[in-house]
């Protein structure tokens, strides 16, 4: 059991549904905020200086700020990531699509002031460059990684499979990290940090591959059929002794792949059955 098991299993109910939704009203608030009053879209910025001087709204206010662009551009990125988001979310569950947003804008707060640290500790003026752009950026290379083989329509015209934009991508943001300078730098590695914690220390992503989800999804299908119902309403029943999870809550039951036929085993019998032939 890694890390996330064990906060998932602990904290698992705070989780919060469709995450994504709530991120994309954020930026309608943002975009709100710059039609009517433009002048204070400077006040939502992450600024480390005027946060240790009491403007402490900006640890979380810069997320409401929308990437700016003609409103066509803007409502098809809206629409792609909230069907991204919510694959994702599909596929881990909410907690671990929620550990994975709210890392990156940890990880996004963290680096500002580690910034300010750098530059002297009074610097200012470069909270425009602390955006959600790269958080965004690692949803999609996190869907390039889950779905690698599904495609995407390239401007509704052009098919392209998701390992290749999660290439194109990777490229993008390697030449930025190379080329920007040290705000720049700071921006991409801390804002994209989600994405490396969480796929490299989560030591097996394997239950929680698409193909994977779909077997869970599957076999719980199959166990909810009323022919696998017993009495009083248990849902699994030893094939050898006759137990089920109503007599023991701690038995384990597994089905042999060994046997023929739709046979299931507690824990105790699992290996030692003779198989059915």
């Amino acid at each position: 059991m890694n890390w996330l098991d064990k906060l998932e299993r602990k904290f698992g109910r705070f989780a919060i549904p469709n995450l994504t939704m709530y991120l994309i009203g954020g930026y309608i608030i943002g975009y709100g905020v710059y039609m009517f009053i433009p002048g204070t879209l400077g006040m939502l910025t992450l600024e480390p200086v005027y946060i240790l001087h009491g403007q402490i709204w900006r640890i979380i206010s810069w997320v409401l700020i929308p990437p700016l662009g003609n409103v066509f551009t803007t409502v098809i990125m809206l629409l792609l990531y909230y069907s991204l988001g919510n694959a994702l979310e599909r596929t881990w569950g909410a907690f671990r699509y929620n550990v994975y947003i709210f890392s990156g804008i940890l990880f996004t707060v963290l680096g500002a002031f580690l910034l300010n640290f750098i530059m002297g500790g009074n610097a200012v003026g470069f909270g425009n460059y602390f955006n959600t752009m790269y958080i965004n950026m690692s949803i999609f290379l996190a869907i390039a990684v889950s779905y690698p083989n599904m495609e995407l329509l390239l401007y509704f015209i052009l098919p392209i499979k998701m390992k290749w934009m999660g290439i194109f991508y990777g490229i993008f943001i390697l030449y930025d990290f190379i080329m920007g300078n040290m705000v720049i730098k700071v921006t991409i590695a801390t804002s994209l940090l989600n994405f490396l914690v969480f796929f490299l220390s989560s030591r097996n992503m394997k239950p929680y591959m698409p193909k994977q989800q779909m077997r869970k999804r599957k076999f719980k299908k199959e166990t909810s059929r009323p022919h696998m119902t017993y009495a009083g309403g248990a849902k699994h029943r030893c094939a050898v002794c006759g137990r089920t999870e109503l007599d023991d809550p701690t038995l384990e039951f597994r089905f042999c792949s060994k046997c023929n036929g739709n046979f299931e085993y507690c824990q105790d019998h699992l290996f030692t059955h003779e198989h059915v032939k």
